[in-house]
C-alpha cells in the first residue's frame, strides 16, 4: 500500500492588529470642532451658534464637545486662538519685527492687522468674542488675557526698545501709546466709522509718534 506524502502550507502568521490611537483621536475630533464652529460663526453668527451645531458640523456627539469645553464661547475662544496662531506660523519672521526703523516696523504690524480684520474668516469670530464678552465678563476676561494682552505686549516692547535707544521720550507712558495706536484701528473696524485701510493706519502712527518722539529728535515719518 502506497504511502501519499502531504504537503501542509506552513500558517501565515497575521500581522498584530494595531489599536486605535486615542490621542490622534481626540486631537481629530478637536481640530474638527474648532473648524465647525469658526465656519459656522461665519455663516450664522454667534447668536445662532449652538453647540449641538458644532457637534453636527464636526461630525461628534455633543457631550464630546462637553467634556473639553464648557459654552459655545469657549469653544470659539479656542478656535479664535488657533486661527491667529497659525496665522502667525506663516509669518516668516514672527513676533514683532525691529528693524531699527520704528515708524516702519509699526505700519507693517497695524498693516497686517487691517489686512486681517477685513478678512472674514478673522473678522467674523473676533467680532463675535468682542460682543460676547461684552455681556459676559467672565468671557471677556478670558479673551483679553488669552488673545489681546499676549499681542498688546509684543506692542510694549518695542516701544520699550525703541525707547532705551533714544526714538522715545524717556517719560513716554508706553501702554498709553500701545492703546493709542490699536485703540482707533479697533473703533473704527467695530463700528464701521470708516473704511480701514493701510493709509489709515500710517496716519495713525505718524500722529502717535509724532507726539512721542523726544524733543529735538527727528519724527519717524517711514511709509
Amino acid at each position: 500500500m502506497s504511502r501519499t506524502t502531504r504537503h501542509e502550507t506552513p500558517a501565515t502568521t497575521a500581522p498584530p492588529t494595531r489599536s486605535p490611537d486615542p490621542t490622534r483621536r481626540n486631537d481629530r475630533s478637536r481640530r474638527a470642532i474648532l473648524d465647525a464652529a469658526l465656519a459656522l460663526v461665519g455663516e450664522v453668527g454667534y447668536d445662532k451658534l449652538t453647540v449641538e451645531a458644532i457637534a453636527a458640523r464636526a461630525g461628534v456627539g455633543k457631550q464630546t464637545i462637553y467634556r473639553w469645553w464648557p459654552s459655545k464661547a469657549a469653544v470659539l475662544l479656542d478656535a479664535s486662538l488657533a486661527l491667529f496662531g497659525e496665522a502667525e506660523d506663516d509669518v516668516d519672521r514672527p513676533g514683532f519685527p525691529d528693524t531699527g526703523d520704528l515708524a516702519a516696523d509699526l505700519k507693517l504690524v497695524l498693516r497686517a492687522t487691517v489686512d486681517q480684520f477685513n478678512d472674514e474668516k478673522y473678522a467674523a469670530p473676533t467680532r463675535a468674542l468682542t460682543a460676547a464678552g461684552a455681556t459676559d465678563p467672565e468671557l471677556g476676561a478670558r479673551f483679553t488675557e488669552r488673545l489681546l494682552e499676549p499681542q498688546l505686549a509684543l506692542y510694549e516692547a518695542r516701544l520699550r526698545a525703541a525707547r532705551e535707544v533714544g526714538q522715545l521720550a524717556r517719560d513716554v507712558d508706553l501702554r498709553l501709546t500701545v492703546e493709542m495706536l490699536v485703540g482707533p484701528l479697533t473703533y473704527r473696524w467695530l463700528m464701521r466709522t470708516a473704511p480701514l485701510t493701510h493709509a489709515f493706519t500710517d496716519s495713525l502712527v505718524d500722529a502717535v509718534l509724532g507726539g512721542a518722539v523726544p524733543t529735538g529728535a527727528p519724527a519717524a515719518t517711514s511709509a
